[in-house]
């Protein structure tokens, strides 16, 4: 099977976080206390929304950051400038990550540049909207499951022999994994993937001192959903259905990533926290 090549932008609504409005929140709430310190941090989609927000707490908790992006040069570079002015140094990659010989990349020039890999937060993501499952052509499934689970696999692999004990994979599955979404079959799909897959390497690493968990964020404000990735309708009430009547921030999702890379978390592995609103998922 062939790599899909990536989906450009379907409709004339931004890509670019800097064009959206309201813009997404993605500064830290609080001061750090170092709980990252020393640490390198690869990041995949974050160049915007969630991924920045992460790279810019884990910045002011002292780690180094990768930032994996795949087209918004512009976001990419703001990420940088963020992470730098947190006194950390930042390397950006642009990559297709559903392309395995791009994650094998990835691991080499962040090894090369910082001699050492602690965080893999396997967060970037696609989704497209379609109201029959008749709608999801073959290119689209193939292209869906090629970013949103086939990446992490093809990403972990290649980070897996410089982890060691200590080190965390954080990935990013949804609330759409435990209600369902009836417009994003293919896509809820493969944040089911990403749970069980993150509760298998969890089994798979924990013997070597390897911590794997994920976080399952509800509606947040990021550019994924208006371009391209929700309808119309939806975008119209986005995050108005949760208990709280109102869609998260980036930086409200953020620390979930936090606790989980840093030392707080040490008895914790192949779990999934939930920064969704209030939605009672039992999972």
């Amino acid at each position: 099977m062939g790599t899909i090549q990536p989906r450009i932008h379907e409709d004339a609504l931004p890509g670019h976080e800097s064009r959206l409005t309201p813009k997404p929140e993605w500064r830290p709430r609080y001061p750090g206390s170092g709980r990252l310190k020393g640490k390198v941090a690869i990041i995949t989609g974050a160049d915007s929304g969630i991924g920045r927000a992460v790279a810019a707490l884990y910045a002011r908790e002292g780690a180094d950051i990768v930032i994996v992006y795949l087209l918004e040069d512009e976001d990419a570079e703001e990420t940088r400038r963020i992470v730098e002015a947190e006194g950390r140094q930042a390397v950006i990659i642009k990559a297709d990550i559903g392309d395995k010989l791009a994650c094998d990349r990835i691991a080499k020039q962040t090894m090369a540049s910082f001699g050492r890999i602690d965080i893999l937060v396997n967060n970037a993501g696609e989704q497209h909207p379609d109201k029959d499952i008749t709608d999801i052509t073959e290119e689209q499934l193939q292209r869906t499951f090629q970013t949103n689970i086939f990446a992490m696999f093809y990403l972990t692999q290649a980070v897996r022999p410089h982890l060691k004990p200590g080190a965390a994979i954080i990935n990013c599955t949804s609330v759409t994994m435990y209600k369902g979404s009836k417009e994003l079959l293919d896509y809820s799909a493969t944040k089911g993937a990403i749970t069980a897959f993150t509760r298998s390497l969890s089994e798979n690493l924990v013997g070597d001192g390897i911590r794997v968990n994920a976080v399952a964020p509800g509606p947040i404000w990021t550019p994924l959903n208006p371009c391209g990735g929700a309808s119309k309708e939806k975008l119209e009430h986005f995050g108005e259905g949760t208990p709280m009547g109102r869609p998260g921030q980036p930086n409200e999702v953020a620390p979930s990533f936090l606790f989980l890379a840093c030392e707080d978390a040490s008895y914790m592995s192949g779990q999934v926290l939930h920064p969704n609103g209030g939605i009672i998922v039992n999972g």
